[in-house]
């Protein structure tokens, strides 16, 4: 079963969680992780690697990029497509919806309760992913 983000952010070794998935602790994946439980802003590669090489300035996109996709494989992150241009990557793996506001660009995480969705076709195939995402104008835009 996959953690959700709450458990996440309680999480006293960021190191010692990664290694729990298999994942060798570097500096940077460390920070990268970090940025991901600490900002619920679902971020871009561009704007992780902006806040970051700040603090890390030899990191480069490249790294963000692949770290990123390492955490997709170990399933401790997912990424977000609302836009067919921008893939955005959030920590929080538990079965949620998304709302993009087109007016600000702001994605806000809603809760799901999976046990509304009437699923009898889907039980037919299999399901390796799941997304709800709506688009509209949040509250502090309209």
């Amino acid at each position: 079963m996959k953690e959700n983000l709450s458990a996440k952010m309680m999480i006293t070794n960021v190191g010692d969680y990664l290694k729990k998935y298999g994942i060798k602790p570097s500096l940077q994946r460390i920070k990268i992780f970090e940025y991901l439980i600490n900002h619920r802003n679902h971020p871009t590669v561009d704007t992780i690697y902006r806040e970051l090489v700040k603090e890390i300035p030899t990191l480069s996109k490249t790294t963000v990029y692949n770290t990123l996709n390492l955490f997709m494989e170990k399933d401790i992150v997912t990424v977000i497509t609302i836009e067919e241009n921008e893939a955005r990557y959030d920590a929080d793996t538990s079965f949620h919806g998304h709302f993009k506001c087109e007016t600000c660009g702001n994605v806000y995480d809603f809760n799901l309760n999976s046990s509304h969705i009437k699923d009898d076709i889907l039980k037919k195939f299999e399901i390796k992913e799941r997304h709800v995402y709506f688009k509209g104008k949040c509250e502090s835009c309209l």
